[in-house]
This record gives C-alpha cells, structure tokens and sequence, in this order.
C-alpha cells in the first residue's frame, strides 16, 4: 500500500516523494471556524451573535516533502516532474493508512523552502498550500 497518494498516484513510485517533518500533523490539525454573524444596537445591551450553523473557513497549510533518487540525473528527473505536478495547481493528498480522507488543495507557490544533500540523490521541499474547503474531503 503507498503512503502518501498525490493526485491519485502513488507519490515514492512516480517522484521518490515521501511526508517531511510534520506532515500529518500540518494536515490533521484543527480547521478554522468563520466568524459568527453578529450585530450590535443602539436599542439593546450587548450584542446579538448567530451561533446555529456554524460553518469551517477556508485554511492554509505547509506541507514538507522529501525527494529521493537513485542517482543524481534520476533525482533531477524526479524533482522536475514533481514540481510540474505542483505547478498544475489542483492537488490531492491521501495517507491511505491514516484514513480514507482526500485533501483537495490548491498549490499556492509561495514560502517554498527547498535544500539538497551533498551527493545531489535526496532534497527536502517545504511549500504553501490552501484547503478552500476543509468540510469536503472525499
């Protein structure tokens, strides 16, 4: 069973991508609630607050991931299409062990950090992405 799915493939057989530091806690962490509709009057003390229907707000997450490669022209190879497959835009991220989840994120291109062992075969990726709608994950 592959351990991290992107966009339906398995991550480590088609890029050498594995999670990085924290990544499931990045994704299994608590997700923001909008604010509650609320109204202050001249007429009455207070406010009045709406709290029926609460609803979950969109949420920004960063994701490490590591890249791994036989050797140093097989890692170039790697990087490059893993970074295209970020570059569509639209990624899905499924942990088939942690549970039947799919997180429907959109690929911001922003914050990315990126470093590279010595023998250029393994490099770390550290990147920006926004769940719009934490309330749909299948």
């Amino acid at each position: 069973m592959a351990d991290l799915l992107i966009n339906g493939r398995d991550a480590f057989q088609v890029w050498g991508v594995r999670m990085g530091d924290n990544f499931l806690d990045s994704l299994g962490a608590s997700v923001p609630m909008k604010e509650f509709i609320e109204n202050k009057s001249r007429l009455e003390h207070g406010k009045r607050i709406i709290t029926t229907n609460p609803k979950l707000d969109e949420r920004e997450i960063t994701l490490a991931f590591t890249i791994e490669g036989n050797s140093q022209s097989d890692y170039q190879t790697k990087k490059k299409a893993f970074f295209e497959e970020l570059y569509k835009g639209v990624i899905d991220i499924q942990i088939p062990a942690n549970n039947s989840d799919i997180y429907h994120l959109i690929y911001l291109g922003k914050s990315v950090t990126y470093a590279q062992s010595l023998d250029r075969t393994i490099g770390k990726v550290s990147a920006k992405f926004c769940e719009p709608n934490p309330a749909s994950r299948t």
